[in-house]
């Protein structure tokens, strides 16, 4: 976790110059336009991957990010249909990532979670993993909030 800090500290560094929408003392959320290389290191659950990001030439760093728009089973859920339906999630997040080389990480914000942050993902030919994810079904939308607490078939 202590390796992501430098990556919060790269990216506050670049927000006057990589976007327009940066916090203000109204407590305006702070975000990066991106676009900030990155390659997939692994997949964690069905909506998060740890990846290398690349926010300067000869620089790389280690971050958690989740995908924006998405939520996905969880994988230690109390729910045998939950936990399950996670575990397919996360195994169709690693076949849509298995091949990519570099992928790109736009709108880039803070997580509510410390050492993760939300980001918009696309791969080089332009999918994106999340939009894959939700059309296939192993995800539901998500746009912030209390989740639903209650046993699932998803």
């Amino acid at each position: 976790m202590f390796r992501l800090i430098p990556f919060f500290i790269a990216v506050l560094a670049v927000i006057p110059l990589a976007t327009s929408s940066y916090a203000s003392e109204s407590g305006k959320r702070i975000e990066i336009a991106g676009p900030v290389t990155a390659e997939v290191i692994r997949v964690i659950d069905g909506d998060t991957i740890l990846v290398a990001a690349k926010p300067w030439p000869q620089q790389t760093m280690e971050v958690y990010v989740r995908l924006r728009g998405i939520d996905a089973p969880e994988l230690k859920s109390a729910c045998s249909a939950s936990r399950n339906a996670g575990q397919q999630a996360r195994a169709a997040l690693a076949r849509l990532t298995s091949d990519q080389g570099e992928i790109q990480l736009t709108h880039i914000s803070g997580d509510k979670y410390f050492g993760r942050v939300v980001a918009d993902i696309s791969f080089s030919d332009g999918r994106n993993p999340a939009q894959e994810m939700l059309s296939a079904g192993y995800v539901s939308p998500y746009g912030g909030g209390r989740k639903s607490k209650t046993c699932s078939s998803w």
